[in-house]
């Protein structure tokens, strides 16, 4: 099965070896039909402690096994590079 890869904002980095991104995704109300963004904070891995002090920065997070019990996700490091 095919882990899922989704793309998001850092809002904090303050932890050692993990940082928060924020995803936001639109969806649209059943009844009205107006879009509305809904976010989500996840929780990730970074191992490199590649995003030091980059709050604001857009990284991409894959699924992967738990790692603890909120961190389920960890940073693709391609989209680190770039």
């Amino acid at each position: 099965m095919p882990k899922r890869i989704l793309e998001g904002v850092v809002v904090s980095d303050k932890m050692d070896k993990t940082i928060v991104v924020k995803v936001e995704r639109r969806i649209q109300h059943p009844i009205y039909k107006k879009f509305i963004r809904k976010s989500k904070k996840y929780h990730a891995h970074d191992e490199a402690n590649v995003f030091k002090g980059k709050v604001g920065e857009i990284v991409r997070i894959r699924e992967c096994r738990p790692l603890s019990k909120t961190k389920s996700w960890e940073v693709l490091v391609e989209a680190a590079k770039a």
